[in-house]
């Protein structure tokens, strides 16, 4: 007499994946899966770089708030300098010397100059700036400054508001928060800003066979790599990573984990491991029970076997536990995702086209992602199996090999997508 279980178990040994879907497909399906996140929060300045904003930036404020000097020399009445040269220059009285921080505190007459620093406010009545270059204080004469140049009126004058003016919108919803844009966003005085919150993504690794670095390895164990590969992609692609204890290969021990995440509140939701076919890979039946699954199996490599789905609004994925195929499919599938959720901009990687230095074999049907390294201007690869690590840390970029090809030639032209 069979029980149940034993029945479920042997139902689950036999579940090939007998068709996948173009890697194209499995993209649809996760963008139309991602959704942006509304929550926000109120960061500070200094902790705002590549968060996204959440509300419109209008200038309550003039930038620059004064008149200022754009260079180091001589505020001056421009007329007063007409004419001047090497030769003939126009002589003028210097009744003052202001220091960067500090405000000029006499109004200039006809014949005077302010002896002036640059970014500091110009003194009423002048309306240029002569450069010190262009300029020798005679130190016989108390006062005297020789202009060698004529300068016309605002020349060397940064003006009140000539980059940004009172009400005007600065940055808007929705922009990526670069250095630059903090530049900007500081000129006016803000210290703080509301920006969009990062995805949340709960990682699980599963089985049995999985152990903490730092622990000693018993025979058949080996040590948890997709944790910190993936943890890093989240990180690097606007979310937030949060590692839970490896789960066990048992249903209950999964579905016990599965649900303390999920009521515990997370956006996305990722397995390592559990995706393939085996006896004891547990993901599909999971989300099964609990969700929905979109797919199962791309026509990719590598990568092959992976799941996504939902749990409720959770966006699930189950990447393979091979440690390549699963960083390879974090890249392709859950990058785009994240920064979706995130209200990032696509990521744009750098691209190289360079010649193969030998010919490279794909599997006809899938689409590979070929990892390479760059040595003396080709293309060598260094992909070794999915289940090496080596195959991407070892790697500058890869190269994509369409299904219908499977042979690269030595010395044809590929195009290498870096890291």
């Amino acid at each position: 007499m069979i029980d149940d279980a034993a029945l479920n178990m042997a139902k689950r040994k036999m579940r090939p994946i007998r068709k996948t879907i173009p890697m194209d497909e499995a993209l649809r399906l996760v963008a139309e899966a991602a959704r942006p996140l509304e929550r926000t929060s109120r960061v500070a300045l200094a902790d705002a770089v590549g968060r996204v904003l959440a509300t419109e930036i209008v200038a309550t404020r003039d930038v620059p708030p004064f008149d200022r000097a754009a260079m180091d020399g001589y505020a001056v009445i421009a007329e007063d300098t007409f004419g001047a040269n090497r030769q003939a220059p126009k002589r003028l009285r210097c009744v003052e010397t202001v220091h960067t921080g500090s405000v000029p505190a006499h109004r200039l007459v006809s014949g005077e100059c302010t002896e002036i620093a640059t970014g500091t406010p110009i003194p009423d009545g002048a309306d240029a700036v002569v450069m010190v270059e262009e300029t020798e204080a005679d130190d016989r004469a108390d006062g005297a400054v020789d202009i060698f140049v004529p300068v016309y009126p605002k020349q060397n004058v940064g003006r009140r508001g000539a980059d940004i003016t009172v009400d005007q919108a600065v940055l808007g919803a929705g922009d990526h928060l670069t250095p630059s844009r903090l530049g900007a966003i500081a000129a006016l005085g803000l210290a703080d800003v509301v920006v969009y919150d990062r995805p949340r993504v709960a990682l699980l690794s599963t089985g049995n066979e999985i152990v903490e670095p730092g622990q000693p390895l018993e025979p058949g164990q080996i040590y948890d790599i997709n944790r910190f590969t993936l943890g890093s992609v989240v990180w690097e692609h606007g979310g937030i990573a949060t590692s839970h204890p490896i789960a066990a290969d048992s249903l209950d021990a999964l579905g016990a984990a599965v649900d303390a995440i999920v009521s515990g509140g997370t956006d996305v939701l990722v397995f390592s491991g559990g995706s393939s076919v085996g006896e004891k890979d547990l993901t599909l039946d999971i989300l099964q029970e609990k969700g929905a699954v979109l797919f199962h199996g791309i026509a990719v490599k590598p990568g092959k076997p992976t799941v996504f789905g939902h749990i409720g609004s959770t966006p699930v994925f189950g990447m393979p536990g091979y440690p390549t195929s699963c960083l390879s499919n974090a890249y392709m599938l859950l990058v785009p995702l994240l920064r979706s959720m995130a209200h990032l901009p696509p990521h744009r990687m750098r691209t190289l086209t360079i010649p193969a230095a030998q010919r490279l074999v794909s599997t006809t049907g899938r689409h590979q992602f070929y990892t390479v390294r760059i040595v003396d201007g080709e293309a060598v690869g260094a992909f070794k199996a999915s289940g090496d690590i080596t195959s991407m840390s070892q790697a500058d970029g890869y190269i994509e090999i369409p299904a219908q090809t499977d042979i690269v030639e030595k010395g044809e032209l590929v195009d290498v997508k870096l890291f």
